[in-house]
């Protein structure tokens, strides 16, 4: 029997890993950079390597916090103070390391999502963008991206926002709408008049439609289930 909850979270979890503002990003940030086709091969490296860091702190994050907390005294976690302070008992070093990753993703995310979206909607509209760019050069870019920083810290610091479902709920979009993004960048990607040389391989291919397919059956059998009320 499919459980609803099981698929919100499993399309989350797919969401905040293969995020669609991680591709926007990365495609701005390589043209921001300037990287050649000497540098291709070393920047590709760099990703691969992040992706694999991440999915592996990831992993330990969830084993630590269903092992250490949930497994002891099963609850719901309400912030991620309360996951922190739930490993307090099982060694000050713990603690410490996990607020640690908190903080560095609260900096991550205050920097790295704005910028995505300012390069998006900047590059988009046809304005000049980049981080190498003075104020003068690039005022809407600033304008955006600054802004973008100040309304997030001001929806965290709104009195009893939810933040954890806020969250999960950003993710659980951000996985439903990947399969549109996935199928643009693969249709592209494979142009050979626009890639020459750089297109896909076959398996690249293979494992992109494949990520498509089962993100667009997740989010049907959501919707199937959500409006039948199981």
């Amino acid at each position: 029997m499919l459980d609803a909850d099981y698929i919100y979270m499993l399309i989350g979890m797919v969401g905040t890993t293969i995020a669609p503002w991680m591709q926007f990003y990365l495609q701005a940030a390589v043209v921001d950079k300037g990287v050649s086709v000497k540098e291709y091969a070393a920047s590709r490296v760099e990703v691969i390597v992040g992706c694999i860091m991440t999915d592996v702190v990831a992993f330990f994050i969830i084993v630590a916090c269903a092992g250490a907390i949930y497994s002891v005294q099963p609850r719901d976690i309400h912030d991620a103070s309360e996951a922190a302070l739930g490993l307090k008992p099982f060694g000050q070093y713990a603690f410490l390391l996990f607020s640690a990753g908190l903080f560095n993703a609260s900096i991550f995310a205050a920097c790295i999502l704005p910028l995505s979206t300012a390069y998006s909607v900047c590059e988009g509209l046809g304005f000049e963008a980049g981080v190498n760019r003075r104020i003068r050069e690039a005022p809407v870019f600033y304008f955006l991206y600054t802004l973008l920083i100040v309304v997030g810290a001001g929806v965290v610091l709104v009195p009893g926002f939810q933040l954890v479902r806020m969250i999960l709920l950003s993710q659980v979009l951000n996985g439903v709408l990947l399969p549109f993004v996935l199928i643009f960048m693969v249709l592209l990607i494979n142009k050979k008049e626009l890639m020459n040389e750089w297109t896909n391989p076959r398996w690249f291919n293979v494992v992109s439609w494949i990520t498509v397919v089962i993100m667009i059956g997740l989010t049907l059998a959501l919707v199937g289930i959500t409006v039948r009320g199981g």
